[in-house]
């Protein structure tokens, strides 16, 4: 990646903050970083901690959304 390109991240999931860790684990271990928008709450206070957004690159986009609808529909099957 060019060190002088900016890359745009962009929201690939909301949701708790434990089912946000939860996802971010299955995005990392297929090679996507990604990180948590607003997960200091849920760090300090989980119990009354808002939704907090995991957010990938734009080139990871698909592939993120790929993955977690497989797992959310995994998860419903089970």
């Amino acid at each position: 990646m060019d060190s002088n390109s900016s890359t745009k991240s962009v929201e690939v999931f909301s949701g708790s903050p434990w089912e946000a860790e939860v996802i971010k684990g299955l995005l990392e271990s297929n090679a996507i970083h990604c990180v948590i928008k607003d997960g200091i709450l849920g760090t300090l206070a989980p119990y009354i901690a808002p939704a907090v957004s995991l957010l990938v690159t734009e080139e990871n986009y698909e592939e993120a959304t790929r993955l977690i609808q497989t797992y959310e529909g995994e998860a419903k099957n089970e």
